[in-house]
């Protein structure tokens, strides 16, 4: 028995409390701290049983933590690689043979979930009989380890099948990966009760010590049957070639590996007996953690997550010492068009007083209605209150007059993306409100150091480029200048957290980060619809690569006309700087597509697709007829080279951007590529695709066939890492031209 994470309290009664606090950490983990304490924790309890079979009534496993439990340590997850497969196989076999064992016990065993139980949290807490889960503000409760390119691998998989039955434990728990409410998980059926935090322990004890308590797990009772049937029942097994053709439809043709392995796991374990069912779960966790895409999804979505979130690229004073966090209350946003009403509105939201200015009333006015609009949607689903909402509503003060931003601590500009307009704005408004007052410019392309040559407090100038809809996008991209000071910086990035974006800090240039990377594959696509390759392979290599909308989809979005303005604005700049312009018929099919056929995207309901009442419903059918595309037969078309050219003349493009010192920080360009840009999700963003490079990520058939060992093909060309990167780089440029010429800083 260890003292350092498993604390032994048995009372009078013989009710042992298990308190789980790990030393030296904000959280529980499952690191071998936790294992040890674990396997010694039931040495300890299957000792005291066999001495004295009465001495013990009961367990609670609670923790000390405000959490109950957080789950893997994924500072040790990300370290395993292909070599450490043996050896996480039979770590992770233990731990499962420990918390069998604590199951398996001839006394009840009750969790009290104090707090989020996510992953191996709750993996913990279904070993015991029962659960009850305190209904603490922020608690959240589920098995979101697909989201992360793993799977449940404590037993998740095997336990919640046998609760819930395949198809609910699968579409409801286990793919989703959703983080429940303590009710919502009660509905679920994850948890048996919720009750208020300060009764969970008298509870738990009640519960334990009652004549309702039970030692034994339902699937360890004789004749216990799997909810809904196992696949060989002739109702599920009707149903069950639907869900693999399901889940394909829903991951897109993606090469997401995490939620085929959870699937598989889920069905091959409900045809065996739970002990090799476990087995069988461990095996397909072991492929993930060992695997690439885990790493990609870990690093992005906690780590590089906790970076942008957690102030990683705020700035300090030149002694070292933090700048005062600055507290907003009132903001103007300037121009109510749909970014600027979609900004006033998230401003609202978090309780700022909100000044919406624009030239005239009536256009304030409706962008205020925006917000309504929202908000009537809001109350119709029962997500806000008429009070909450009349509150939110009433914080958005449209105006025609620059008097009305008088007293504001920060100012958005959001009108027309126009550089003589900015101008003249930025002027008026610096005029108008105070010397302390933070300037922001909300724009996709201009560089901010050209915007603020029209104000006098440079220092006080700063980028804030939102993505639209402002409302549900959760990314804002932080632009500094070149004479933006670092406590202006350090504020925007206050502004952001206090507005619940996520933000990510880059320096000048024209298109910064976001905008630049994702021309680069808007042109790519064109470009590939101007050789002949047929739009619908073209559409289709942007659902196999991941991208959550396809790409030729996403121009109509943004629309041609806008794309045809930033391009000459940027090839005017190029050319200007002295270099050539090859673009591979890609203007000369957006100027076609604009004046011989006035297709300039969704907004007008005609574009690459075509559009019935706002709705997308087909390509357009004059691709084939009016411009000629799809020469080239589908059967000559490399599907996979479609895919790699997507991804990446965006990674290249990023690293360019390193290169120039637009991006600093690998975090900023992994979170902004996947939340401001679409960067498929199991890449783990533009940088982290290059330094994990996987050639055949997600397609370990193709590897195979491929004749993939130790990273190489069998000519020795590497497939993994920065090398395997700058390979298929090479093979790519010598393909289809040098823009995929791998920057020398990959070749050192």
């Amino acid at each position: 028995m260890t003292d350092t994470m498993f604390r032994w309290d048995k009372d009078a009664d013989g009710v042992v409390t298990l308190t789980m606090d790990a030393p030296d950490a904000p959280v529980n983990t499952m690191n071998d701290t936790f294992r040890e304490g674990l396997v010694a924790t039931v040495e300890r309890l299957e000792a005291e049983l066999a001495e004295d079979p009465k001495s013990i009534r009961g367990v609670i496993i609670t923790s000390a933590k405000k959490t109950f439990f957080a789950g893997a340590d994924l500072t040790e997850m990300v370290k395993a690689g292909p070599g450490d497969a043996a050896a996480m196989f039979e770590m992770v076999q233990g731990m499962k043979d420990a918390l069998r064992r604590i199951e398996r016990a001839a006394v009840p065993v009750v969790a009290a979930i104090n707090g989020s139980a996510l992953g191996g949290g709750l993996e913990i807490a279904l070993a015991a009989n029962h659960r009850i889960a305190a209904d603490a503000r922020g608690s959240k409760i589920g098995l979101p380890e697909v989201t992360l390119g793993l799977l449940p691998g404590a037993g998740g998989i095997v336990r919640t099948v046998r609760m819930l039955g395949i198809q609910d434990a699968l579409m409801n728990v286990l793919l989703p990966g959703k983080q429940m409410r303590p009710a919502q998980a009660l509905k679920a059926g994850l948890v048996d009760e919720v009750v208020e935090p300060g009764e969970l322990l008298d509870r738990a004890r009640a519960w334990v010590t009652s004549p309702e308590a039970t030692a034994t797990q339902p699937w360890d009772e004789k004749g216990h049957r799997i909810p809904g049937g196992t696949p060989t029942s002739p109702k599920l097994a009707m149903m069950l070639p639907s869900f693999p053709a399901n889940l394909t439809k829903q991951l897109k043709g993606a090469p997401m590996l995490s939620p085929k392995r959870a699937m598989q796991a889920a069905i091959e374990g409900a045809q065996v007996d739970f002990d090799t069912a476990l087995t069988i779960e461990s095996r397909y966790f072991t492929e993930l953690a060992c695997g690439t895409q885990s790493k990609n999804m870990v690093q992005a979505f906690f780590f590089d997550l906790q970076h942008c979130n957690g102030g990683g690229s705020r700035p300090r004073r030149a002694d070292g010492t933090p700048f005062p966090t600055t507290e907003f209350r009132k903001v103007a946003v300037v121009g109510a068009g749909m970014m600027g009403a979609g900004i006033a509105y998230v401003c609202a939201k978090v309780g700022m007083e909100v000044v919406l200015k624009d030239v005239t009333l009536e256009n304030a006015e409706r962008g205020k209605n925006y917000s309504e609009k929202l908000e009537a949607k809001a109350l119709s689903r029962g997500r806000t209150t008429e009070e909450k909402s009349k509150a939110l509503l009433d914080r958005i003060h449209p105006t025609d007059s620059y008097e009305d931003l008088h007293d504001v601590d920060i100012v958005v500009e959001a009108v027309f993306e126009n550089t003589e307009l900015k101008h003249k704005v930025h002027a008026e408004i610096e005029a108008a409100v105070p010397d302390t007052a933070v300037l922001g410019s909300n724009t996709s392309t201009l560089p901010i150091t050209e915007l603020g040559e029209a104000v006098e407090r440079t220092g006080d100038f700063i980028g804030l480029h939102f993505f639209s809809p402002v409302d549900k996008m959760m990314l804002i991209e932080i632009i500094s200048g070149e004479n933006t000071s670092p406590e202006t910086l350090a504020k925007a990035l206050d502004f952001s957290v206090q507005i619940r974006k996520i933000p990510i800090v880059v320096n000048d240039s024209r298109g910064f980060y976001t905008s630049r990377v994702i021309a680069t594959v808007i042109n790519e696509s064109m470009r590939m619809v101007a050789e002949g390759h047929q739009p619908t392979l073209v559409e289709a290599a942007s659902r196999q690569a991941g991208y959550p909308a396809a790409q030729l989809q996403l121009a109509d979005e943004l629309n041609l006309k806008l794309m045809k303005k930033v391009r000459e604005e940027t090839e005017a700049a190029m050319r200007a700087a002295g270099h050539e312009i090859e673009d591979g018929g890609v203007a000369g099919l957006v100027n076609r597509m604009l004046e011989e056929f006035d297709r300039p995207g969704r907004l007008e309901g005609r574009g690459f697709y075509e559009y019935v009442d706002g709705k997308r419903t087909r390509l357009w059918p004059g691709l084939w007829s009016e411009l000629g595309a799809g020469s080239i037969p589908a059967e000559e078309t490399n599907l996979q080279d479609l895919v790699d050219r997507m991804l990446f003349i965006e990674a290249i493009e990023t690293q360019r951007c390193m290169d120039e010192g637009v991006v600093v920080e690998d975090a900023d360009a992994n979170i902004g590529s996947i939340f401001g840009i679409g960067y498929p999700a199991w890449t783990g963003g533009t940088r982290q695709f290059i330094v994990n490079y996987d050639r055949f990520s997600g397609r370990p058939e193709a590897a195979k066939a491929a004749g993939v060992v130790d990273g190489a093909l069998p000519d020795g060309t590497p497939t993994l890492g920065v090398p395997g990167f700058v390979a298929r780089a090479e093979e790519l440029a010598a393909a289809y031209g040098e823009r995929f010429t791998p920057p020398a800083s990959l070749k050192g």
